[in-house]
This record gives structure tokens, C-alpha cells and sequence, in this order.
């Protein structure tokens, strides 16, 4: 279901609409001179992840190669030691 409603009408009933929105899933446009500006509508529910499925991309995902860890070391060593300048007193 979609509504169309002012910028006035949102104002005033901001609370009342956005539980419309959130337990309804009613769907609202807001509207001036004709233009649409607005939409108010529910979110699709984020996916949350498992222990399940945690263990499934584990077991699926393939390990590094055998030079990785020397890759990471010459990474790291290439990169030199980090300076930080001196706290200002």
C-alpha cells in the first residue's frame, strides 16, 4: 500500500507513520507541487549470519598457497619501520 502525503502532514505524524511503516509496511511518498521527494518504506531485514554458516565458507574457502606467509614477511618488511612524530608538549 502507498500514501501520498505532504511535507506537513509527515511532520505532524512522523511517529504514527513511521510505526505504519515498520509494522504495516505501508509505504509513503512525499509529495510537493506534484514532484515526489520522498519515500518512507520498510527495509529489507538484514541476514544474519550463523555459526553454521560460518563453518560452511570456512570448509568451502580454499587455504592460501604455501608462499603466502613469505609473501606477508617481505610485505612487512618492505614496508620499513613506522616513525611517529613527537607529542607536542
Amino acid at each position: 500500500m502507498q500514501t501520498r502525503i505532504t511535507a506537513t502532514e509527515l511532520a505532524r505524524n512522523l511517529s504514527d507513520i513511521l510505526n505504519r511503516v515498520r509494522y504495516k509496511g505501508e509505504r509513503f511518498v512525499e509529495v510537493r507541487k506534484e514532484e515526489v521527494v520522498a519515500v518512507i518504506e520498510p527495509v529489507e531485514p538484514m541476514k544474519h549470519s550463523t555459526l553454521g554458516d560460518l563453518i560452511k565458507f570456512l570448509k568451502e574457502t580454499p587455504l592460501p598457497d604455501p608462499d603466502f606467509a613469505r609473501d606477508v614477511e617481505a610485505g612487512i618488511a618492505a614496508q620499513g619501520k613506522a616513525t611517529f612524530p613527537e607529542w607536542p608538549s
